[in-house]
């Protein structure tokens, strides 16, 4: 009975990238008492000037803050798992459904470009055979920065003898 190659199940590098959200679960919550309180109050103001129509627009403006922040959270479950292991590397991006796909390229042939752009704004691609993949897209240029110069040490460390 063959055993499997350890050099292909060793993980050589491993990125788990997610898109940056600054303000925590407790700061939304936060956020929102503050805006629904500033709502009420200002409703109440208003109904007491005898403009009670108002103060449903008042609601209608913290429902839309509440659903435009979960949305952005929603968005805050998409993730890559990019992964140098045995000799290939992996790329999974999972949605914000759940759904996933893999990309899997041969190590040893791969390049890492950064593509900067006048505007500040850059594009990280990993390039074999002549297909191209951008990694990273919801990442910060810096950040792509920083991943570039990771995923290229990885590599160079990968193809080292010894």
């Amino acid at each position: 009975m063959d055993s499997p190659d350890p050099q292909a199940e060793t993980v050589h590098w491993e990125a788990v990238l997610r898109p940056h959200r600054s303000l925590p679960p407790s700061g939304f919550l936060i956020l929102m008492l503050c805006v629904a309180g500033v709502s009420f109050v200002s409703g109440i103001v208003f109904v007491m000037m005898g403009a009670w129509p108002v103060c449903g627009f008042f609601g209608l403006d913290v429902l839309l803050v509440y659903g435009a922040f979960r949305l952005n959270y929603r968005g805050a479950r998409m993730r890559e798992v990019v992964r140098l292991q045995g000799d290939d590397l992996t790329v999974e991006r999972i949605g914000v459904r759940g759904d996933r796909r893999c990309w899997r390229m041969q190590a040893f042939w791969l390049r890492v470009e950064l593509v900067e752009a006048l505007d500040g704004s850059n594009n990280l691609l990993v390039t074999t055979h002549g297909r191209s993949l951008a990694i990273g897209g919801f990442l910060a240029p810096n950040a792509k920065r920083d991943l570039a110069r990771e995923l290229e040490a990885a590599l160079r460390r990968w193809k080292a003898p010894g």
